[in-house]
């Protein structure tokens, strides 16, 4: 497999610019960069401990010897990975088959996007039908929100690669979720300012989240690549600069970092949480403010309004 910069650099060529990273790299809830989360890395210095920010100067320069995806780690790196944070990756074909369930329930039909063979699967050529119903059709498809839950590298929204064999996947054979509305999009739209505005609201409906921040990253990192594939192969040309920083502000709000168990960025413990001491008055946590976090907010776009995660497991 490819080397990590040499892939991004075949992707962006010089259009992956700091204003970008920067982007790319940002907590929203936080407003700071995201955290390494992990002591992998602790061996090359001191600013690669767990609960440190990832620097720019650092990510500029970390492609490929030091950000890696899956196939590329070492079998003594998945191993640990594996037994501190049950880090275990899904192959494309077991993606395809879940989210081909999905698709099912949501057309009423099997087999919508692909036909499923061992261990693999054969993309269908012929545009995509939708159900004769109002609430079917192909932008209510694209404005159906998604999420993966404990992301790592978001096999789940997008598959540019296949994480056994590293392999590179076809733009018309992808399985993500996120490809799956991009094909969607590429099919149904006339013009170049149509394509793009149904992209972004595409990547506006796909969310995830992930502790790790290394595996963050990439994550971003492929659905930024998504993004470049899909016009490439839709329109024959590389993205901007400016269509890049885009599409970059939303992964860096749909794609976030965090404790499923606290609801804030790793090692943090809420802000609002309060240990009841008494029958009669709860007293404020005693753990040392150091380490208290707001809880991590996500955008609705249609709304045009952040909110807080965890308010949602109140949501009926």
């Amino acid at each position: 497999m490819e080397k990590l910069n040499n892939i991004i650099n075949n992707k962006f060529q010089n259009s992956l610019t700091n204003k970008v990273l920067k982007v790319l790299m940002m907590d929203r809830t936080t407003r700071k960069n995201i955290i390494w989360a992990t002591d992998e890395y602790i061996s090359l210095g001191e600013e690669y401990s767990p609960s440190n920010q990832i620097s720019l100067s650092i990510a500029r320069g970390w492609h490929g010897s030091i950000l890696q995806h899956q196939i590329a780690k070492s079998d003594a790196s998945k191993k640990e990975r594996k037994q501190k944070r049950a880090e275990v990756f899904t192959p494309a074909w077991i993606c395809n088959l879940q989210n081909n369930l999905i698709d099912e329930d949501w057309f009423g039909r099997k087999d919508v996007f692909n036909i499923t063979s061992q261990s693999g699967w054969i993309s269908r050529k012929e545009k995509i039908s939708f159900p004769a119903k109002r609430s079917k059709t192909w932008k209510k498809y694209i404005d159906t929100k998604r999420l993966e839950i404990t992301c790592g590298e978001a096999p789940y929204l997008v598959s540019p690669y296949d994480v056994v064999t590293g392999e590179e996947i076809p733009v018309p054979s992808r399985i993500g979720l996120l490809d799956r509305k991009m094909r969607i999009v590429n099919e149904n739209t006339l013009t170049e300012d149509e394509w793009l505005k149904w992209t972004l609201r595409a990547f506006q409906s796909v969310y995830g989240y992930e502790f790790q921040g290394d595996n963050l990253m990439i994550a971003r990192l492929n659905l930024l690549i998504t993004f470049a594939d899909n016009l490439q192969y839709s329109w024959n040309r590389d993205a901007t600069e400016n269509e890049l920083h885009q599409i970059s502000k939303v992964i860096s709000w749909n794609i976030w970092q965090m404790d499923a168990m606290t609801g804030t960025i790793p090692y943090g413990t809420p802000v609002q949480a309060y240990e009841p001491i008494d029958l009669f008055e709860p007293q404020p946590n005693s753990i040392s403010s150091a380490h208290q976090q707001p809880l991590c907010k996500i955008m609705d776009w249609r709304a045009k309004q952040s909110f807080i995660f965890k308010e949602l497991a109140n949501t009926k």
